[in-house]
């Protein structure tokens, strides 16, 4: 096939996936049928139409930023509207039928003004829509979830499957795909978020939480995959104050894939030394279905991770070229 024939329908599937209006399947089946000849452009690791969830490579589900609460909006953000975009995710990634479901952090927020009780029931709410997922269920704590309840109170009202309620970071296996799971909600004296006692521009990850990181991924047999609020890849505001340290745990490992991050709203995808760090849109921006946000990771066995966008969120091939001895 020719090279501009080939990227034609590359835009073709980025598109589908992008506008969510074409059915994956039948747009990879219709490009796929008739491609032949050296592949220039990664468009996709395997037809799941034929393969069954165990033998197919690893398919996981991201949303992030959901910011839940039953309140009127504010500029741009519609809470409300919050629980009926995630179930339209929950239902998606049922459909595909992936192997995990993990968001990425503020999934919950709370009242003008805050109270308690209202908060939790918030986060009782969104938790209930997140559980329909028939599979594992996995949260990343963001600064806004502990914006009026304390980190155990959180943890205690959401199912991280397999994993001790009393861990806010962590990690899991899945197919050969390691998952980590990290928390950034600390000042820079290394006390937690608490309750709203924090400055969302002051995020950290604690010296202690480094060291069980290195020790995490020295264990790790197989790749791995980073999930965060805060962001890694630069500095300001929005990022993890010690992110170029993490960055620098991360890079020695030689294991990491890339990272999956939430926070910045409007979105992002960049790439460090060799990890992509890709940062997904806010559910909670935007009225309407059309201005829904999630995603699909699919972990090739070359390592490369296709992310389809769904909504508003951005597809992206995230290639690896120094990670190719290892397999899923």
């Amino acid at each position: 096939m020719h090279e501009d024939t080939i990227r034609q329908n590359a835009d073709r599937i980025e598109s589908a996936h992008c506008r969510d209006t074409v059915d994956r399947r039948t747009v990879l089946k219709s490009v796929l049928g008739v491609a032949a000849g050296p592949v220039v452009l990664s468009l996709s690791c395997a037809s799941s139409d034929t393969l069954s969830r165990k033998e197919r490579p690893v398919r996981f589900g991201m949303v992030t930023d959901c910011h839940y609460a039953d309140v009127d909006p504010a500029g741009t953000r519609f809470y409300r509207q919050s629980l009926d975009k995630l179930g339209e995710c929950v239902a998606r990634m049922n459909a595909e039928d992936v192997d995990f479901l993990i968001e990425l952090g503020d999934f919950k927020d709370q009242g003008r003004p805050p109270v308690k009780q209202d908060t939790l029931a918030y986060l009782e709410e969104v938790e209930a829509v997140f559980q329909r997922f028939d599979g594992p269920t996995y949260h990343v704590l963001g600064n806004h979830d502990v914006d009026s309840i304390s980190k155990p109170q959180f943890l205690a009202r959401v199912t991280n499957t397999g994993v001790d309620r009393t861990r806010s970071h962590y990690s899991f296996d899945i197919k050969g795909l390691h998952g980590i799971v990290l928390d950034a909600n600390y000042r820079s004296d290394g006390a937690d978020y608490d309750r709203g006692n924090y400055d969302w521009t002051d995020a950290n990850i604690p010296a202690d939480e480094l060291d069980w990181l290195r020790r995490d991924l020295a264990a790790a047999r197989g790749p791995a995959v980073v999930f965060i609020h805060q962001l890694l890849d630069g500095a300001g505001a929005v990022y993890v104050k010690n992110a170029a340290e993490v960055r620098d745990v991360l890079e020695r490992a030689g294991k990491v894939l890339a990272v999956f991050q939430g926070h910045h709203h409007a979105g992002d995808c960049n790439e460090i030394n060799g990890i992509h760090y890709y940062t997904l849109i806010a559910t909670v921006e935007g009225q309407g279905a059309e201005n829904n946000s999630y995603a699909i990771v699919e972990v090739c066995p070359n390592l490369d991770a296709i992310v389809s966008g769904y909504r508003r969120a951005a597809c992206r091939t995230l290639t690896q070229a120094r990670l190719t001895e290892q397999r899923v």
